[in-house]
C-alpha cells in the first residue's frame, strides 16, 4: 500500500521538467557581445564534465539559414567543456547558437547564445534551444528510476535480512526478493531503452532508432545499466544456487557482498558522484550511502513482514537487524555529512537553492526516521529480555517439579498464558515492535522518494558557481532584465520577480523569473504568471506561459511581434488565496 500511494505521487507529480546538473558557466564568444571579426569556434565551460550528441550545436546566420559546423568535440579545458569549430568567411551580422549536451550524472541540459561579427543585426535570427526533456519521456524515465531505487533497497536489504540475522522461518521473503528483482530488471531495462529519447529531448516514439540504441550501448549511463542487468544475472544465478540453504558460508557471503557493491557502482557511476570534485571519494561515499539505505530500509521491510507472517521470529534475529542498523545509520550520518558539504558547499545554499531546501526536508524525514528507529530499539530490547525470562523460568521448572510436595501447587509451563511464563509480554513486546517498524518504513519510503528527487537537482555549490560567474559582452546586452517588485499585504508577502527576455527584442525569447523574498534569498511560489502588452496598438496581453523548473519558472516560446514599451505584468501567488499583481514597463527593440 505504502508503495502505491508513493507511485501516484510520483506519477501525478513528476511531469514536471527535471533540473539538470551541470549549470553553464561561460562561453567564448561571450553571449551577446560584438566582435570584429569571425571566430574560429565556439566554446561552452560547464560547472561539471558533460557528455556531447550528434547534433550539441545548432548555428543559424543572421537570414536564419543553417551554418555548416565542425564535429562537436571536448575544448582544451577537458571534459567540462564543448566546443565546435566554424567556417571561415562568415558574413557581418548576428549569429544565434542553440546548444545540447548531457551532464556527467546523466541529465540533459540546453540553452542558446547570441554573437555578433561587425555589428548587430536589425533582427537576430532565432533557435529555439529544444525541450530540456520530453514530458512523456521525462515522466516514465523518472518512474523508472524511482522503482529502481525502490526495488534496490527491497532486494539488497532483504537478501542481507536473510543472510545475517538468520530468521527461522524465511517463506514471507521469498516474494518480495522476487519482485524486487523482476522490478529492478523490468526498470533497468525502461530505463535502457528511454536513455536515448531522454538525452535528446524527443518522444517516447523514439526509443527504438538504431542509431539513438548504438549511442546508448556507448555512453557511461548506458554502460552503466547494462552492467546492473548482467549483475542482476548473476545474483540470481547465485541465488538460485543457495537456495534451501540454512547457513551461508564465508564465499557466499562475499560474492553477495561484491554483488552488492556492484549494484551500488552503478548508481555512483552516472550521477552526482561521478562529476565535480573529489570523485573518488564521492564514489565511494556514494556506493556506502546507498548500501546503507537498501541495508536499513530493506531489512525492515523483511522484518516487518517476519513479524507479520513468518510462523516465529526469534528475539535474536530482532536483535541482530537491530544491530546491523544500527551500523547503517552511522554509515548514513558519516556519508550524509560529507555529501552535503560536497552539494553545498556553503551554509547559505540550505535555504537559496532548491537542492539546499530538499536537503533539509530529507534531513527532517531522517530525525523522524531515526526517532521511530529508536522506539524500535527498546521493543528490541524489551523482546530480547522476555525471551531469556521465558527461558529462565523453564529451567526453573525443570529444576523445581520433581521435589514438589505431593498436593502442592505446580508451577505453569513455559507455554501456559500465565503471568509467570512471559508469554503475553512477549506478544505485547511484538506488537509494539510491528508498530514501530511500520512507522520506519513509511518514514523510510518518503527519505527514499527525497533521495530520488535530489539526484535529478542541480547541486548548491553547483548553482552558486554557475551564479557567480561575471555577466560579459560588450556592445550588444545579452539579454533584458527586469525587476518587479510586489507586495501581498500579509507578513513576509513582499519580494520581488526578475525576469530575463533572452535576447529581448522583437522575435522569440526565452524567458527566465526568479522569485526573491523580503530577506533577498530565492523564494518558491505556488503560481507565477506574466504577459506582455503594447497599449499604444492595442496588442496583448500575450501570455508567457510560464512552468515551474524547480526553482525557477521559465518559457521556451515568447514571442513579441513588434518594437515598442511593453507593459509587463507578473502575477504571484504566494499561497492559496493570496496573491497580487505588478506591472512594469520594458523597452523591446527590433
Amino acid at each position: 500500500m505504502l508503495l502505491g500511494a508513493v507511485l501516484v505521487l510520483l506519477v501525478l507529480g513528476g511531469a514536471g521538467p527535471a533540473s539538470a546538473h551541470a549549470a553553464l558557466k561561460g562561453t567564448d564568444p561571450a553571449d551577446g557581445s560584438v566582435l570584429k571579426s569571425a571566430p574560429r569556434g565556439i566554446t561552452l565551460t560547464f560547472t561539471e564534465s558533460v557528455g556531447l550528441l550528434d547534433d550539441s550545436f545548432r548555428v543559424l546566420s543572421p537570414d536564419n539559414r543553417r551554418v555548416r559546423i565542425g564535429e562537436a568535440g571536448h575544448g582544451p579545458g577537458g571534459s567540462d567543456t564543448a566546443r565546435v569549430t566554424l567556417p571561415k568567411g562568415l558574413a557581418q551580422g548576428t549569429y544565434v547558437v542553440a546548444w545540447r549536451v548531457v551532464s556527467a550524472d546523466s541529465h540533459p541540459v540546453s540553452g542558446a547564445l547570441t554573437f555578433s561579427i561587425g555589428k548587430a543585426s536589425p533582427t537576430a535570427a532565432v533557435a529555439d534551444p529544444g525541450p530540456v526533456e520530453d514530458p512523456a519521456t521525462g515522466s516514465l524515465y523518472n518512474i523508472g528510476r524511482y522503482l529502481a531505487y525502490l526495488a534496490a533497497a527491497l532486494v539488497i536489504g532483504t537478501a542481507a535480512f536473510v543472510a545475517l540475522c538468520r530468521p527461522s522461518d524465511r517463506t514471507p521473503l521469498r516474494r518480495p526478493l522476487v519482485v524486487g528483482w523482476w522490478t529492478l530488471v523490468g526498470s533497468t531495462i525502461a530505463l535502457l531503452v528511454l536513455r536515448a529519447p531522454y538525452e535528446a529531448g524527443t518522444g517516447p516514439g523514439t526509443a527504438f532508432d538504431s542509431e539513438a540504441l548504438s549511442r546508448t550501448f556507448t555512453g557511461r549511463p548506458g554502460l552503466a545499466l547494462v552492467a546492473r542487468l548482467a549483475l542482476l544475472l548473476v545474483a540470481a544465478a547465485l541465488a538460485v544456487r543457495l537456495r534451501g540453504r540454512e547457513t551461508f558460508s564465508r564465499p557466499a557471503l562475499a560474492a553477495g557482498t561484491a554483488l552488492a557493491v556492484g549494484l551500488a557502482l552503478t548508481w555512483a557511476a552516472a550521477e552526482h558522484a561521478s562529476a565535480g570534485i573529489q570523485v573518488p571519494v564521492a564514489m565511494a561515499s556514494s556506493v556506502l550511502h546507498l548500501l546503507a539505505m537498501a541495508l536499513w530500509l530493506g531489512g525492515l521491510t523483511a522484518l516487518l513482514l517476519s513479524l507479520y507472517r513468518a510462523s516465529s521470529l526469534p528475539a535474536a534475529t530482532v536483535a541482530r537487524f537491530s544491530r546491523l542498523a544500527f551500523l547503517s545509520v552511522t554509515v548514513l550520518v558519516v556519508t550524509g555529512v560529507y555529501q552535503t558539504w560536497r552539494g553545498l558547499g556553503s551554509w547559505s545554499a540550505f535555504t537559496e537553492t532548491t537542492y539546499g531546501r530538499l536537503l533539509v526536508a530529507k534531513l527532517f524525514a531522517v530525525v523522524l526516521l531515526l526517532m521511530a528507529a529508536g522506539v524500535s530499539r527498546r521493543w528490541t530490547a524489551a523482546m530480547t529480555t522476555a525471551d531469556v525470562d521465558v527461558e529462565s523460568a523453564a529451567e526453573t521448572v525443570v529444576r523445581e517439579r520433581v521435589p514438589q510436595p505431593v498436593g502442592g501447587p505446580s508451577l505453569p509451563s513455559p507455554g501456559e498464558p500465565d503471568g509467570a511464563s512471559g508469554a503475553p509480554a512477549s506478544d505485547a513486546h511484538r506488537r509494539g515492535l510491528r508498530r514501530s517498524v511500520l512507522a520506519e518504513v513509511a518514514v523510510g519510503v518518503a527519505v527514499l522518494v527525497i533521495t530520488t528527487i535530489l539526484t535529478g537537482t542541480l547541486p548548491g555549490r553547483a548553482a552558486e558557481e554557475a551564479a557567480a560567474q561575471p555577466a560579459t559582452g560588450a556592445g550588444l546586452p545579452a539579454a533584458s532584465v527586469t525587476t518587479i517588485p510586489f507586495d501581498v499585504g500579509t507578513p513576509n508577502g513582499q519580494g520581488k520577480v526578475q525576469i530575463t527576455l533572452d535576447p529581448g527584442r522583437v522575435g522569440d525569447n526565452t524567458v527566465q523569473a526568479v522569485v526573491f523574498g523580503p530577506d533577498g534569498g530565492i523564494s518558491t511560489v505556488p503560481e507565477l504568471r506574466l504577459s506582455l502588452t503594447l497599449p499604444a496598438q492595442k496588442i496583448g496581453p500575450l501570455d508567457a506561459r510560464l512552468t515551474d523548473r524547480g526553482g525557477y519558472w521559465a518559457s521556451d516560446n515568447l514571442t513579441v511581434p513588434i518594437a515598442g514599451t511593453w507593459e509587463m505584468k507578473a502575477t504571484v501567488r504566494v499561497s492559496e488565496l493570496d496573491q497580487v499583481s505588478a506591472t512594469k514597463s520594458v523597452r523591446i527593440v527590433g
